[in-house]
């Protein structure tokens, strides 16, 4: 069980919906949202396949990082944090820190589905896209799991705001 207060902290890989669901669960629960991607490129000034060309995978977890630790004191809020979040170890005691960590998870099909057309996902920028998310995902997939306190697994298309549904019915029960 996490020890961070009434803070909701989404995980999982890249196409899981965590900013779309984040929007809705703190819609629903009455939370502030806070998205780290999108406050990484705030502090940066630029986006994240910029940060990726200039500083490199490295460079970004830095940063990832500091903004994960920024938040950590945040309260009453549901945090979509990038898919990449739990790959530096010190972030994972810090999510456990901050809240309850929900894992959205769903088939690697519709996952890379979703994702496989979007230019703005850097990792996915290669020769093989398919075959570099499904190594992606087998990576990290046992680490999201070891962190969460609830695992939402999405085996259907269905609307952010019924997934935010789903898990604020299943938080009750953590």
């Amino acid at each position: 069980m996490s020890s961070g207060g009434d803070n909701v902290v989404l995980i999982g890989p890249m196409g899981s919906g965590k900013s779309a669901v984040g929007r809705a669960l703190s819609a629903q629960l009455g939370m502030q949202f806070v998205d780290t991607d999108h406050l990484i490129e705030e502090r940066c000034g630029a986006n994240i396949p910029w940060i990726f060309d200039i500083e490199g995978e490295d460079g970004f977890r830095k940063r990832e990082t500091a903004v994960l630790e920024e938040v950590s004191s945040a309260a009453h809020s549901v945090i979509a944090t990038g898919g990449g979040v739990v790959v530096t170890p010190e972030n994972r005691p810090l999510l456990k820190k901050i809240g309850k960590v929900v894992y959205l998870c769903a088939p690697v099909d519709v996952l890379f589905r979703r994702v496989s057309k979007d230019k703005s996902r850097p990792l996915l920028q290669v020769e093989n896209p398919r075959a570099t998310y499904e190594e992606i995902f087998q990576q990290r997939d046992p680490i999201y799991r070891e962190l969460a306190d609830l695992v939402y697994q999405g085996t259907e298309e269905i609307s952010p705001q019924q997934v935010a549904r789903n898990i604020s019915e299943r938080l009750l029960e953590i």
